[in-house]
């Protein structure tokens, strides 16, 4: 139970009992902000007290205090008196009083004001009743409410008004007191309160408090829930309990009920639940005459006995605070009132006396952008500053303050009226002490000013008091302001002055020219105010609990959306990142919302996630995510809010952890979607490395109008289509042009066509309309914004008509788009006219001015028109007159017209009239004019029947087949060579008409089985090579066999035929058992094929090549790169060493690519091999130091290279020589007089050596050193193993010399590093191939890798091997 870390209870001031007044007193703690204290009774006055228990004002009365009541904002105390029908209303602002006479001749009984608005409910001991709006100043009376006297009532947050009277009827009225309902019940209803009750589906009703609760009787507890008032519950109890004394509802449809026999019970009004006691307890042992529920504290309080028990509302067993009243002389405790922060509790007796009593420190704290201070005692606050959050600064206090608050230089401190004013480096002694016209409610201050908002005034001064003046110093409102209401809430920047007023107006104050600037003016009171740092966007909330951004820039107003029902306050994210994001809170949530500007769908306000805040804590800074709050025992905490959480712990993720948190970060990914953290929300796309997410991402970027972003992400997912259509709108100046743009990709139509008409280019709405065929926009658009395009406006819109059917709509559009200018226009517009006119059968004045067109096209489509309305006569002559003779010959067809169909066969294309005509000849027996139709309709089976059946040519019957590949034409074929007992032919056209079975055993019966097995090729089933291989197994053909059981995918019978093969057969059945093995993927098959190929079979051991190529189709890439070795030291020494380069980088890539660690071996001959390679590039560059270097690196191996030892050496010798390394080339020139060597050395340059011998010289340029690219140790830049660390370092792939990492590049191919200077310099020398990998590079495809990209790498690559 946190609570009791902090509750002290300890008692600040007791009030005595007035004199000659021993009666019971009336207690109430101002709402919302519980500065004062009201106290009446029978003493014919109410005394107003502080905090501290002094008297501030005294209101007298005609008569006795019969009741206190403030309203919901604590800005005015309703007073009621038993002499007369006139209430008395007291401001604590200016502490004046008014009078409310309510023009009744009848004494009050009862008033409540509403929870959520100035409404005032006045009831009479006659049964009449006064609403009085205090905002308006009216009042309504209502005569005969109810007949007899009024005793209890309550609002809801609707102003739906609950009263209860002597007469046993409970009235429901709307707030002009019109009558909506009477419920009668047994006894006197009392003790009303409205409260939410959960209907039977778990909804609330239409409104949050829908149900209006009262006792009757004192004994039962009545239920009226106002979506169900045809069915109210009663509730009833154990007589032991006693009567009911008093009940409040709490939680989520809780009640606490007290009774006079000193017992507590919480039932519940969940429909599950309703009747059931939850909770019962006799906590007083005699009488209990008081219960109150803190919501702030979540703590329960009764009286009883002369004592004082507090509750925990989650575990009412647990009794924290019992305090006995010892020094009560007479009398007992009546009644029990806290104050609505939980900060002061207060107890009155049925004599007049009255405690208070302290039970938990004040929440007091402020912030200004990233610093913040708080009360941690009595007399002691904080200063931290969240950048910095282990610095905390500890201030002792000369007095416990009522307010708090910090700037950017200054801190203020004080209570009631006085303000002490502190610099942040000085805290000694304050630079200014100032005293108000009032209790000062808050304070403000920046730089230079401090603002104090006290009774709906506020007063603006310099800090520093020795330049203030009146020039300077301001009261607000006053008489040069304008402003003639009370200013409820007010807000400082450094700029501006902020102040919201009762009647819903916000004032922009401009500090720099003492003058306003802006003013809104909102349809509700102002209650709170918060800008951001600079006073460009703020959040206001007013008294109906709604809140709402405001951009003083431009008036926009955006509706919070999702917003709790009572928010407490709002924090501005004091972050540079996050400078639009805010959370709006309240005692049990933190919502996360951010403002967005500069989007498609316009600026507003959106709702990102929400954070549930641990009981007793008040947020009161909020940088990068992290809300910091006050606990009740004064520390401060971080939370992290659910937007942000994950942000923070992305770098601290473990590629094994991805699997387990996708849920985490797939919504980690929405809220920095959400949050415009783009760079956080690409990295969460690339690990849950899910399209979906990257959709969304770039939907966003095109939302954001981040273009250049959002060309990116579609790149990546390859969406050609949107990055191209993104690249063409990327350099757009005009905001509002880009934007519609944006809304267009996102079929958002209307808003694109008002951003377009909002930009500089209002055309391209009606461009936009024209190109998606919206015709009555673009129509509307054309005639607006461009009428000389309304005639190719209504061409189009004619076309689009056309397109859909409607003729004569087509029609009247053509008509219309008429210009007598545009002579290519009109005549497509003519064109149009002509059709439609045929489409709605005025076929004459189509035809007329069709053939009045030279328009073959047109004739075209008119014939078309009159084909379909059967008009075949004028439909067949338009299609021969603009040469369509297909469609004229169809035509003519369908007329019986042969004659014509012959007059124009040369002319006709179309397959379906020759194969008409065809059959009308073979009708006739007129077989070689109906062949040469087929032909000429590519009808190839009835050619081929034809030729066979009538013309008797199986020779161009099977050219045919073979030609065309006619599945039935072969089949025919097939069985004229059968019949003819040409069987090698039957087969192969068996074949080509998928008749398999029939071809084998043809081939099996005859003895033509490779016939068979050639022709079937790849794409027969397994049965088919099953059957195959089982013949040539018998055959004892094993080549054959084991090639036709593999594609059977029988592997074993495959393998074991495939190593019985004849010598001559050797490497064709390795290939394929390679194959099969690596298909197969079994241990014994690999085995067996292993053996062989190491000569334990038949004793004869087969070229390594084969070993490696079964390792790598057995994907074991190990064995395969020690293969790969061998076989490379094997090219090398037989001086192929561009074979072995590449047999060595290629498994260097295959390796690289399963993530397997490269044997160290490998990259060593790698890396000889290719500086042996870069000699010759470096010498071609006439760079012969480069190269002396590499050749000094390799001849230090030269024993790796036994069949060019010596011109290897020689080249050594000349190329040092050249370049000035002298000692290097007598060293090389000694190895080469060696005996073993000598004579082979090319006499061209034999004497030259044997001078260098004779007569040495040993100077030597000394070698440049750059640092190591691991521990940054100066090591000789030729070196690829650091002497420091004994790391072996990566080479350049262009120099040989080890890689550093300020000059990182890589191949974009091969991904292979090289020093981005000298990369970028061979490029650009023409050399447009990687030295290494041979690709193409282009010069602007090489870019600089930076420090940090290369250690964002390392961590993406520490991924442990395999």
């Amino acid at each position: 139970n946190e609570y009791k870390s902090y509750l002290s209870m300890k008692e600040i001031f007791a009030i005595p009992r007035q004199k000659n007044s021993d009666a019971p007193v009336f207690i109430a703690w101002q709402a919302t902000q519980g500065s004062y204290l009201a106290v009446g009774g029978a003493f014919r006055a109410v005394r107003i007290y502080d905090k501290s228990g002094e008297v501030v004002d005294e209101v007298p009365l005609p008569g006795n205090c019969i009741g206190v009541q403030w309203d919901f904002e604590g800005n005015t105390l309703a007073i009621m008196q038993d002499r007369s029908s006139v209430v008395f209303l007291w401001d604590p602002n200016t502490r004046q009083t008014k009078s409310l006479d309510c023009g009744l001749k009848d004494t009050p009984s009862f008033m409540c004001w509403s929870p959520y608005s100035l409404l005032l409910a006045v009831g009479f001991t006659k049964g009449n009743l006064v609403i009085y709006d205090h905002a308006s100043r009216k009042k309504q009376p209502v005569l005969g409410k109810h007949a007899k006297k009024i005793i209890s009532g309550c609002w809801n947050s609707a102003d739906v008004l609950a009263l209860g009277s002597e007469d046993k009827t409970i009235s429901i009225s709307d707030r002009d007191g019109e009558q909506q309902r009477v419920t009668n019940v047994r006894q006197d209803p009392e003790n009303a309160i409205f409260s939410d009750m959960k209907a039977a589906d778990g909804d609330m009703g239409s409104t949050i408090d829908n149900t209006a609760s009262f006792t009757v009787g004192s004994k039962t507890l009545f239920l009226l829930n106002l979506d169900d008032p045809d069915n109210p519950i009663e509730l009833a109890f154990q007589g032991r309990y006693g009567n009911i004394v008093d009940y409040r509802w709490f939680g989520d449809g809780y009640i606490l009920i007290g009774f006079s026999n000193g017992f507590i019970i919480v039932v519940s009004t969940h429909p599950q639940e309703i009747g059931q006691e939850l909770f019962q307890s006799k906590t007083h042992k005699d009488t209990l005459s008081g219960i109150e529920v803190s919501e702030a504290l979540s703590c329960a309080a009764s009286i009883g006995d002369n004592c004082l028990k507090v509750y925990d509302l989650n575990d009412l067993q647990d009794t924290s605070a019992i305090i006995m009243l010892d020094n009560v002389q007479s009398g007992s405790m009546d009644k029990i009132n806290w104050s609505t922060d939980g900060m002061l509790l207060s107890v009155s007796t049925n004599v007049g006396d009255v405690f208070t009593y302290l039970t938990r420190l004040p929440i007091l704290g402020s912030k200004y952008e990233t610093k913040a201070i708080h009360l941690t005692s009595l007399q002691e606050i904080s200063i931290i500053d969240v950048q910095h959050p282990e610095n905390i600064e500890t201030v002792e206090l000369p007095t416990e303050p009522m307010f708090l608050e910090i700037g950017p230089h200054h801190f203020a401190m004080g209570m009631n009226n006085r303000a002490f004013i502190y610099r942040l480096d000085n805290k000694t002694s304050p630079v200014c002490e100032k005293d108000y016209l009032g209790s000062v409610h808050k304070m403000f201050l920046n730089g230079q000013y401090a603002a104090a908002l006290f009774d709906g005034r506020v007063q603006l001064h310099l800090i520093d008091s020795s330049q203030d003046n009146e020039l300077n110093s301001r009261l607000f409102p006053d008489k040069d302001t304008n402003v003639d209401d009370k200013i409820k809430t007010c807000a400082l920047t450094n700029d501006f002055l902020i102040f919201g007023t009762e009647k819903g107006n916000i004032h922009y104050y401009y500090l720099e020219d003492y003058t306003f600037v802006n003013e809104y003016r909102h349809t509700s009171p102002i209650t709170l105010l918060f800008p951001d740092i600079y006073g460009t966007k703020l959040i206001f909330i007013d008294r109906k609990c709604n809140a709402y951004c405001y951009n003083p820039v431009n008036d926009e107003v955006y509706q919070l959306p999702n917003l709790m029902s009572k928010p407490k306050g709002v924090i501005w994210d004091a972050s540079v990142l996050d400078r639009t994001v805010f959370v709006v809170y309240d005692n049990d949530v933190a919502m996360t919302y951010i403002y967005y500007r500069d989007v498609v769908k316009g600026n507003h306000v959106a709702n990102v996630s929400q954070t549930k805040i641990p009981f007793g804590y008040t947020p009161l800074i909020l940088h990068g995510g992290d809300l910091r709050c006050q606990t009740p025992a004064g520390k401060l905490v971080v939370l992290s809010l659910t937007s942000h959480a994950y942000f923070n712990h992305l770098h601290d993720l473990k590629p094994e952890e991805i699997y387990s948190q996708m849920s985490q970060l797939s919504e980690a990914f929405k809220n920095a979607c959400r949050l415009m953290r783009f760079q956080e929300a690409w990295k969460l796309a690339e690990l849950l490395n899910n399209k979906e997410n990257w959709l969304i991402l770039g939907k966003t970027l095109v939302n954001h109008l981040e273009v250049d972003l959002a060309i990116k992400v579609y790149r990546r997912i390859g969406d050609a289509a949107l990055v191209t259509s993104l690249e063409s709108v990327q350099y757009l100046e005009d905001r509002k042009v880009l934007a519609g743009e944006m809304a267009l990709l996102c079929d958002q139509f209307d808003l694109a066509q008002q951003l377009f008409l909002e930009s500089t280019r209002p055309e391209l709405a009606l461009d936009m309309r024209r190109d998606l065929l919206h015709w009555k926009q673009a129509l509307q658009l054309a005639t607006a914004l461009s009428p000389e395009q309304l005639p190719y406006v209504c061409k189009a819109s004619a076309q689009q008509f056309e397109f859909i059917g409607d003729w004569a709509n087509a029609l009247s559009h053509y008509e219309r788009a008429i210009t007598e200018t545009d002579e290519k226009h009109d005549s497509a517009c003519k064109a149009g006219i002509a059709r439609m006119a045929i489409r709605v059968g005025d076929i004459r004045r189509g035809l007329n001015i069709a053939l009045g067109m030279s328009n073959k096209t047109l004739w075209r489509e008119c014939a078309g028109i009159l084909e379909a309305l059967k008009q075949y006569g004028d439909a067949a002559t338009l299609y021969e007159k603009s040469a369509n003779f297909d469609k004229a010959a169809t035509v003519y067809i369908k007329a019986k017209n042969w004659a014509k169909v012959a007059e124009i066969l040369p002319y006709i294309t179309s397959p379906k009239v020759f194969i008409m005509y065809a059959k009308n000849r073979e009708h006739e027996k007129m077989y070689k004019d109906a062949m040469n139709a087929y032909k000429s309709a590519k009808d190839y089976e009835n050619v081929i029947r034809i030729c066979l059946d009538h013309l008797k040519d199986p020779k161009e019957a099977v050219r045919i087949v073979k030609e065309t590949q006619s599945v039935d034409g072969a089949r025919a074929v097939a069985k004229f060579f059968q019949d003819l007992g040409d069987f090698a032919s039957a087969i192969q056209f068996l074949v080509m008409s998928n008749c398999n079975a029939d071809a084998f055993r043809l081939a099996e019966t005859h003895n033509q089985m490779e016939q068979y097995a050639d022709v079937i090729g790849d794409d027969a089933t397994s049965e088919d090579y099953l059957a195959i291989a089982l013949h040539f197994e018998q055959a004892s053909q094993n080549l054959l066999a084991g090639k036709f059981f593999y594609k059977a995918k029988d592997f074993t019978r495959a393998i074991h035929y495939l190593i019985r093969v004849p010598p001559g057969d050797v490497d064709a059945s390795l290939a394929i058992a390679i194959e099969c093995v690596g298909v197969a993927k079994k241990d014994v098959l690999t085995h067996q094929l292993i053996d062989y190929l190491m000569g334990e079979v038949d004793g004869i051991p087969k070229p390594a090549k084969h070993l490696f190529h079964l390792y790598m189709s057995l994907e074991q890439y190990r064995e395969a790169a020690r293969t790969a070795i061998i076989i490379a030291k094997e090219d090398q020494s037989a001086g192929s060493y561009r074979h072995a380069h590449d047999v060595l980088f290629g498994m260097y890539q295959e390796l690289a690519r399963e993530k397997i660690t490269v044997p160290n071996e490998m990259v060593q001959n790698l890396m000889l091999l290719h500086s042996y390679i870069l000699v010759k590039i470096h010498v071609k560059r006439n760079n012969h130091l480069n190269a002396a270097r590499l050749l000094i690196r390799v001849c230090k191996n030269i024993s790796k290279f036994p069949a060019h030892t010596v011109p290897i050496l020689t080249s050594a010798v000349i190329e040092c020589y050249r370049s000035g390394l002298k000692k290097s080339a007598f060293e090389n020139a000694s190895v080469l007089m060696r005996p073993e060597h000598r004579g082979n050395i090319d006499p061209k340059w034999k004497n030259k050596i044997e001078q260098m011998v004779r007569r040495p010289v040993k100077t030597e340029h000394e070698e440049v050193s750059t640092p190591c690219p691991f521990c940054k140790s100066e090591i000789v830049e030729m070196d690829l193993e650091c002497i420091e660390c004994k790391n072996n370092l990566p080479f350049c792939i262009v120099t040989g010399k080890h890689m550093v990492n300020n000059d990182w590049s890589e191949c974009p191919n091969c991904k292979f590093p090289a020093l981005y200077s000298e990369f970028k310099e061979y490029l650009l020398e023409g050399d447009a191939d990687c030295p290494i990998c041979g690709k193409p590079v282009k010069p602007a495809d090489v870019h600089l890798i930076t420090e940090s990209e290369l250690q964002q790498r390392d961590s993406e690559r520490s991924e442990p091997s395999k």
